[in-house]
């Protein structure tokens, strides 16, 4: 299919706008359109302009990548070069916000472990290589005279959204595969999966702001969650006068614990038991009605007992009936969370159900849940990922085997658990190509290795994960020129591997910049929220594009809820609970020093990994802050310091993600531990997501004192609190100042 008598509808769905934008009449857009009718000189945006003054700094909008949210950026350049990061105030994602993690985004556009120069391994050693060699030794592998079955092709990826998700797609299509696998350790897909099946929408928009009480079992939506930031800009709204109230059930005190007016720690996978007495309580003391629920949850709920329960979660029943009493006292009005380690066990999809089952009991779906947008480019959508992506790729090497491998912002070999034997298996994939700004652990187990652009550097359209009031399409655009001359970016590669499939289609356009740019100039124009023609500079200056949507309706489907309670096992007596956390994230900000150094949020460590145990278990064994502990799973074990902390339930411990690399850079070699390694490959139920967070272990003291480095060493000042709280209800009196 030529440019030159391409229609319409084709070049649509080759510019990305198809699916309903292309059912829209009134585009503007001729009957036939060739690549000669949009004509442009194509020039780098970062040639100095005239109006640049020695000195005097430029602020550019752009799309931070830290994580999968897709905030909005805006950077500050000066003598071109990028000095400095903060939130786009136009982006409804986050309004200006940006956390820790965004505005360390420079140093890892600075890091000096950056890969320079595409290599190719010869006699096991990687050596320099040429652009072209590099895209000639691809072809060799997967162009057309290759032979390839496209069964044998795999991509391995990170989450991934716009017109590079698209031009991914495109080309596992010319390749005839369908082996695209995305795999994101910190996710919510189990989540997603309870709200497809009980609301017909996996991605609900929970809107925080409107609540007057919210009860998170196990989410941790202002550090870990889907859209922290989003989240914490809805979070201030909520905690304004009248405030909200909040409540957190979980095995170990996340940043969102930190915040709660009532924090309860919960035994690991008892979470759905929980949920169940909060149901019976509210049908039973404040006359919730439940007649709108099926029978058999009708029943499940009514025959729970609050001290059974009680016994059952550690959670008490004065908790229980307090809980219950602020979410009655805001029918409509409240937001019950799940995620993280609840979703984590293996009965998490039950855990999930079971929260949602107080969501329909509240009247909360459709009030403070509602459905997500309508998106109108379908090929656009974000593609979010989870663990059923590295499981499905680990299954794909086992059934027959694997010809070729592409790997582009995961890094498996690090994340997968020891268990899976990943390492051994990709010796059994002939080539593999890792597209990468670093040195990582996948990346010096592939045969071919291609240095990318940073964030920094690149164009791209990303669509957020979570979308506010209104969706939106964000611009990331180069706010400098690339730091190393022999760095490409993805779109790029992969626009120049779709060229040597489909010359005809994707032949004329001389970068990935020329194809977005062509693309915008196609942008239908009644597709913009405000109805009006979207211009390519008027997206990068505002560097977010406003879409029109269609309504979607939530509607409660419950059927059943079981909440099976997880098994005894008196040789590995305690849960291990791999922690994410706003900073090193799952590990691939390792190699940022701002985020080694910037303190835990709750234990204050700095460049490390520790354990945290409750002061029980740190009694029995013996040992106090500092000490270092042997973990001991079937699958393996990990010795690692202790921080003794009343926040967390005495059955579990916790040790965070994102240390224990293996050739990760000059930062993160050799600190710490990877807790990922230990774990068993169970998955949760009704899932093939794997069960993050209900590993058995056992622990026993490894050795006395050691340095464990922490911003600060206690909590009190002068035999003081260092924090004074008030009750909501006080905190009224004052007309809701501080």
């Amino acid at each position: 299919m030529g440019l030159k008598n391409i229609n319409r509808r084709g070049f649509l769905k080759l510019m990305g706008w198809s699916g309903v934008g292309a059912t829209v009449a009134g585009c503007d857009m001729p009957t036939t359109v060739t690549l000669e009718e949009g004509k442009e000189t194509v020039t780098s945006y970062l040639v100095p302009e005239e109006y640049a003054i020695p000195g005097i700094g430029v602020w550019y909008s752009s799309t931070c990548r830290q994580c999968p949210a897709g905030c909005g950026l805006h950077g500050r350049v000066r003598e071109g070069r990028i000095l400095k990061l903060e939130g786009n105030p136009d982006s409804p994602i986050n309004a200006g916000k940006l956390c820790q993690m965004g505005q360390a985004g420079l140093q890892g556009h600075y890091n000096p472990d950056r890969l320079r120069t595409p290599k190719v391994r010869k006699d096991g050693k990687l050596v320099d290589i040429t652009w072209a060699e590099a895209l000639d030794l691809i072809d060799q592998h997967v162009g057309a005279s290759s032979g390839l079955n496209g069964a044998r092709f795999a991509w391995v990826s990170d989450s991934v959204s716009g017109h590079q998700a698209m031009l991914i797609d495109n080309l596992m299509s010319a390749l005839g595969s369908k082996n695209l696998f995305i795999h994101e350790v910190v996710n919510s897909e189990v989540a997603r999966s309870v709200n497809q099946a009980v609301l017909g929408d996996a991605t609900p928009r929970y809107q925080i702001g409107k609540a007057h009480a919210i009860l998170s079992i196990g989410n941790d939506f202002l550090g870990t969650g889907d859209s922290p930031v989003h989240a914490s800009t809805e979070y201030t709204e909520f905690r304004s006068s009248p405030r909200g109230v909040l409540g957190v059930v979980e095995p170990k005190m996340t940043l969102t614990g930190a915040n709660a007016d009532l924090w309860m720690a919960i035994r690991p996978g008892t979470e759905g038991v929980f949920a169940l007495s909060v149901a019976n309580v509210l049908a039973t003391k404040h006359k919730m009605a439940i007649d709108m629920l099926p029978k058999a949850i009708q029943t499940a709920i009514m025959k729970r007992n609050l001290n059974e329960d009680a016994r059952l979660t550690g959670v008490s029943g004065n908790h229980v009936i307090r809980v219950a009493k602020w979410l009655s006292s805001n029918p409509g009005r409240s937001i019950v969370m799940v995620g993280g380690t609840a979703e984590g066990q293996v009965n998490g999809y039950q855990n999930g159900v079971a929260a949602m089952v107080l969501n329909v009991m509240l009247g909360n779906v459709g009030k403070t849940i509602v459905a997500s947008h309508e998106f109108p480019f379908p090929q656009l959508e974000h593609r979010a990922g989870g663990t059923a992506g590295l499981l499905d790729f680990v299954k794909a090497i086992d059934n027959g085997g694997l010809d070729v491998a592409f790997f582009s912002g995961a890094n498996p070999v690090y994340t997968a658990p020891a268990a899976l034997g990943l390492k051994d298996k990709l010796a059994s994939i002939p080539f593999k190509v890792s597209f990468t700004q670093f040195d990582d652990e996948t990346s010096q187990l592939a045969d071919l290795v291609l240095p990318i652009l940073s964030p920094m550097e690149d164009w791209a359209t990303i669509v957020p994960k979570v979308q506010g009031e209104e969706a939106v399409i964000s611009m990331q655009q180069p706010v400098m020129e690339p730091l190393y001359a022999d760095t490409r970016g993805l779109g790029d590669i992969v626009l120049d591997l779709l060229k040597k499939r489909d010359g005809a289609t994707y032949g004329n356009y001389d970068s990935y910049y020329a194809y977005l740019s062509q693309a915008f100039a196609s942008f239908p124009a009644n597709m913009a929220a405000d109805g009006k023609a979207v211009t390519w500079n008027d997206a990068l200056a505002k560097g977010v594009i406003a879409v029109k949507t269609g309504e979607k309706q939530l509607k409660a489907k419950l059927d059943q809820v079981a909440v099976a309670l997880p098994e005894e096992n008196a040789e590995y007596p305690l849960t291990l609970i791999p922690t994410p956390r706003l900073g090193l994230w799952d590990g691939r900000h390792a190699n940022i020093p701002w985020l080694q150094e910037a303190p835990d949020q709750i234990s204050k460590v700095v460049w490390d990994s520790w354990a945290e145990i409750h002061p029980n278990l740190a009694k029995q064994l013996g040992v106090e802050t500092g000490d270092a502990i042997k973990i001991t799973s079937a699958q393996g074990a990990i010795d690692v310091k202790v921080y003794v902390f009343k926040g967390i339930h005495p059955d579990a411990i916790a040790v965070p993600l994102g240390q224990g690399h293996k050739g990760y850079g000059r930062y993160a070699d050799g600190r710490g531990v990877n807790p990922l390694e230990i774990l068993d490959t169970a998955t949760v139920d009704g899932t093939n997501e794997l069960a993050l967070y209900s590993t058995r272990v056992k622990v026993e003291k490894a050795r006395n004192k050691d340095t464990l480095v922490m911003m600060g060493d206690h909590d009190v000042q002068m035999g003081r609190k260092m924090v004074s709280t008030v009750t909501p209800d006080v905190f009224e009196l004052t007309g809701g100042e501080a």
